[in-house]
């Protein structure tokens, strides 16, 4: 799979200076902890549940989570996760590309008992989405993904979820943040990436952002996304992918912009068209807070409604500019560090100080590519939106 396969090889050879890279399940853990992309969440009760994972792949989607938890209700587990295992073996048989796709789930024994029901069929699943992660709730979690993955042969990943109380409140917060580091860093091989629950921390307060509002103007949640960025996303290599939170808000749908990509993927002269239509359709919200998600260390982001992940992807493609910067900072000649000029004329490059930037953006580029100087995010969406298969 490619970011952006979706779409014509022509067209992706006019958008790209740089191609997004081909990878697959078994692709080194950074590769697919960079190209985790949008993980559109999908709750596991839904009858035709192997078709839209298909349905999804065919768009674009790369990651998908199957929940067992939140997203159903209490009463529906059992139920659930026979759906869950039914779906996967019909899918397993169609001999289809599937998205990475990953099982969120409520308890430890779970892992287990779902990877044995699954049999042949576990080959699908890179891994399991580990709810109101602690040390404490985190620890049998873990064990339990080993022995689940000792028992399949498959490599298996966690994706721990901090959204507990403790995590949020003031007076736990530095142990339980110390306690999680501890879990992960012991597990490090099998921790694909940690993901932000800012719905549960806005629950513990009663509140929910306004589609207007990024989750960094909700100043409580924006305090623990900076301490979690601090204590397990640092750029030393202790740190891990830390993913941006879920975007609640989707009452925009591709077909509002249909009349306006019938003419050209490129749009031509209704590039101000389709930015009028993003703000006036809640999508403005959704950018800005992507954009403010990588300048604060996160990457990627949990969707809940397939009409975010092109906008996620689109934003997550390295700009010409950037490309040209980073690999400016790390020719073999600066690794003694000193200051330039930019190609661009416009900055200066620090070798030492952005080293970790570039190698994080290089990173960033094998996954969803580089575009030419003269395309931006507005093209990009463009043109996977027109590329969208029904």
């Amino acid at each position: 799979m490619r970011h952006f396969g979706h779409i014509p090889a022509a067209v992706r050879a006019d958008l790209f200076h740089r191609e997004p890279a081909v990878f697959d399940a078994d692709s080194p853990a950074p590769v697919l902890a960079a190209a985790l992309g949008a993980t559109l969440y999908s709750p596991a009760t839904r009858p035709r549940l192997a078709d839209d994972v298909c349905k999804q792949a065919r768009r674009g989607v790369v990651s998908m989570v199957l929940c067992l938890e939140d997203s159903i209700a209490d009463g529906d587990v059992e139920a659930a996760e026979a759906n869950l295992v039914s779906q996967l073996t019909d899918l397993a048989g169609r001999g289809v590309q599937t998205p990475l796709l990953f099982v969120r789930v409520r308890e430890p024994a779970q892992l287990p008992d779902l990877v044995h029901r699954l049999g042949d069929a576990v080959r699908l699943l890179s891994g399991f989405v580990l709810p109101k992660f602690t040390e404490e709730r985190g620890v049998p979690f873990l064990e339990a993904l080993t022995a689940a993955e000792a028992a399949c042969g498959r490599r298996l990943f966690a994706m721990p979820v901090l959204e507990s109380p403790e995590l949020l409140h003031l007076e736990t917060r530095t142990e339980t943040l110390a306690g999680i580091a501890r879990t992960v860093d012991k597990y490090r091989d099998r921790v694909l990436a940690l993901r932000l629950g800012v719905t549960d921390f806005c629950s513990a307060y009663g509140l929910r952002r306004a589609p207007d509002m990024t989750a960094y103007d909700v100043q409580i949640v924006a305090s623990v996304i900076g301490d979690v960025v601090n204590a397990l996303g640092r750029s030393d290599g202790t740190g891990f992918t830390i993913t941006g939170p879920v975007w609640e808000y989707f009452r925009v749908q591709e077909r509002m912009f249909k009349p306006q990509l019938r003419r050209s993927p490129f749009l031509e002269g209704q590039a101000e068209e389709l930015r009028t239509a993003l703000i006036e359709h809640d999508l403005d919200g959704l950018l800005r807070e992507i954009g403010l998600d990588r300048a604060n260390g996160l990457q990627g982001k949990t969707c809940i409604h397939p009409s975010h992940v092109l906008p996620v992807h689109a934003l997550s493609v390295v700009s010409h500019e950037e490309y040209s910067d980073a690999r400016d900072i790390l020719q073999p000649e600066r690794d003694g560090g000193g200051v330039m000029r930019s190609a661009y004329t416009n900055k200066m490059n620090e070798v030492k100080p952005h080293r970790a930037w570039a190698e994080r953006t290089l990173l960033r580029a094998e996954a969803f590519g580089v575009a030419r100087e003269d395309v931006g995010f507005v093209e990009l969406l463009a043109a996977g939106l027109a590329g969208l298969q029904e």
